[in-house]
């Protein structure tokens, strides 16, 4: 029997039982990345978030359907309808087609999914593709809850039961960071359909029954969860900048569309920010923390993916460089812990050695995902070195199917990243090693201290009696 999963519902601020709409499945939708630059650490977390909480419905069993949406068009530079469309002063910026600013960064956004091992879902949803979805909603709902303005179709948010619930921001202070416009009923009101104002043209425009335009950032998340997953879903997930406006404007549209009080999804799930003390993680500075950087600085992708393991996604995450490397280590031991398992036989099962670890494991990713106590239970699996190999294996290998963390495929080999700043190839730390071995075969043990003093200026720790040999100084 395994435990009941628990789910932290940021609509009710309790733990709920997860309870599936449909018997034996889970439906779940993510808000995906804005393309219209590179996502920085922070807006990956709220991926390997989603990522381990698909892993561990797959783990409990369920038939999982996963879908990340894409925004390409729609989202303001405010997120409360306010400044420029962000592709749009991005491609102008860049004096390039919008539709190629989309591509290019939502490549470089998937090579980051890729990179963190995150899984890829039932579907990406691609907001252009669901336009006249969109307007069709839109069309749906209007005559109850919209009314138009010169400026767009905007919603009503009075004509809904309990807006702004789940933020419960309802205040006049809550609502000060929506930029105020001329005939809004309401402070709150939200656009569903933008006009494009007279005389102006956008890349991404089309017509629709309020004149030519685009659709509001809000609308797509409805439409494209409504259409993929089926109203109600199970669990809609995000990071908790989108508790506060975007996600209290979905349930609205959710409720007008459904005719009821229902918010779309069962489960509203957020996780916190990943917090940097020098600033660099907005990337309005120009110059922001990319998972390309902390490669270049010689961090595997998957460091930072144990990094956020090791806290609770509800909890704050201050990024160090400190920190990173202490959990690039931390994986590393985990990785040479698990390379004689290696070779055992696939298929077995754990066995009533590992079950009591498995049933801690268990209870601890039930427990609202709780990754970092299911840390230190894998930890215990691994010590268990005189265990049955192909059992331990197995335990291992369901573990880490819901961590991600490639313990049975990633070779410690693989972690040492060469940074973009060392002075040394790896064929020349490996000349340098070889005429070490010499010296100290020869017993010229000051020649050997002296090439060794000088690797390690050069960035290179040699590491005697490591099958490994040597490794980057980060």
């Amino acid at each position: 029997m395994t435990a009941p999963l628990r789910l932290f519902n940021s609509l009710t601020r309790e733990q709920d039982v997860f309870a599936p709409v449909h018997s034996g499945e889970a439906r779940v939708y993510s808000c995906g990345p804005t393309v219209y630059n590179y996502p920085h650490i922070g807006n990956m977390r709220a991926y390997v978030f989603a990522d381990v909480l698909g892993r561990t419905l797959s783990f409990k069993g369920y038939r999982l359907t996963h879908v990340i949406n894409i925004t390409d068009v729609g989202h303001l530079t405010d997120d409360a309808d306010a400044g420029e469309d962000k592709l749009e002063k991005a491609a102008a910026a860049g004096a390039k087609s919008i539709w190629d600013i989309a591509k290019h960064f939502t490549e470089a956004y998937w090579a980051d999914v890729r990179a963190l091992n995150i899984r890829q879902p039932a579907r990406w949803s691609i907001a252009t593709d669901y336009v006249p979805q969109m307007i069709d909603f839109a069309q749906k709902i209007a005559p109850d809850h919209c009314y138009e303005l010169d400026s767009g179709l905007y919603f009503d948010v009075s004509t809904v039961a309990h807006y702004g619930a789940l933020a419960r921001a309802k205040t006049d202070e809550g609502e000060s960071r929506i930029a105020p416009v001329d005939g809004k009923r309401n402070a709150a009101d939200f656009a569903i359909w933008r006009k494009t104002p007279p005389g102006e043209s956008r890349q991404m425009e089309w017509d629709s029954p309020w004149g030519r335009g685009a659709p509001g950032w809000h609308l797509e998340c409805s439409v494209m969860s409504g259409d993929l997953l089926g109203f109600p879903f199970d669990i809609h997930t995000g990071g908790i900048d989108h508790r506060e406006i975007h996600h209290p404007n979905e349930i609205a549209q959710n409720q007008a569309f459904c005719h009821s009080d229902a918010s779309g999804a069962k489960i509203w799930m957020h996780n916190n920010f990943l917090v940097e003390r020098s600033g660099k993680m907005s990337k309005s500075s120009g110059e922001f923390l990319r998972l390309q950087l902390l490669n270049d600085r010689g961090y595997h992708p998957l460091a930072y993916r144990l990094l956020c393991l090791q806290a609770h996604y509800r909890s704050e995450l201050e990024f160090s460089w400190e920190g990173l490397g202490a959990a690039l280590v931390r994986l590393k031991r985990l990785t040479l812990a698990a390379a004689p398992l290696r070779d055992a036989a696939e298929g077995a099962e754990p066995g009533p050695a590992f079950a009591p670890l498995l049933a801690r494991f268990d209870a601890a990713i039930s427990d609202d995902l709780n990754t970092a106590v299911a840390l230190t239970v894998l930890d215990e699996a691994l010590a268990l070195k005189k265990a049955d190999p192909a059992a331990r294996r197995a335990a291992i290998a369901a573990m880490d199917a819901v961590l991600g963390l490639r313990l049975l495929d990633l070779d410690r080999a693989d972690l040492r990243l060469r940074p973009t700043n060392a002075e040394l190839a790896e064929s020349q730390v490996g000349e340098a090693l070889e005429r070490r071995r010499s010296a100290r075969a020869a017993r010229d043990f000051a020649a050997s201290d002296a090439i060794r003093d000088e690797l390690a200026a050069k960035g290179v720790e040699v590491m005697d009696g490591d099958p490994l040999g040597w490794d980057w100084k980060l």
